[in-house]
């Protein structure tokens, strides 16, 4: 564990029994229990907070990563914005024939406003 060997728990273990007195040992256990859980506590949330820190940062990496290629392919390819899409209509005469008139839906009647018969 920590380079103690059971010879060593059993002297510490004696030693407690003799200075604490078998009365007070289980509260003096329960109590060195109590901080090492703190300890335990306290180091998780240690290594949470440095876990999150590096996340971050990763995050930050990729995000500068994510944006050189996005600029890198904006400039290979321009947006539709940029680029004409279609040729201009040249001007009407006018002498130039009428647009037809939208043609009316299949299905529906004309409203001409007389009743439906």
């Amino acid at each position: 564990m920590f380079g103690i060997d059971t010879s060593e728990i059993l002297i510490v273990v004696i030693a407690a029994l003799i200075f604490i007195g078998p009365k007070e040992l289980p509260g003096a256990m329960r109590a060195i229990g109590r901080f090492f859980g703190k300890i335990r506590h306290y180091s998780r949330h240690f290594t949470a907070g440095i876990e999150t820190a590096m996340r971050e940062a990763e995050l930050e990496e990729m995000e500068k990563e994510w944006r050189a290629q996005n600029d890198k392919i904006m400039q290979e390819f321009p947006s539709i914005d940029e680029t004409p899409t279609m040729t201009p209509r040249p001007a009407r005469d006018a002498g130039d024939a009428e647009l037809p008139e939208k043609p009316e839906q299949p299905g529906l009647p004309l409203d001409d406003g007389k009743p439906a018969s």
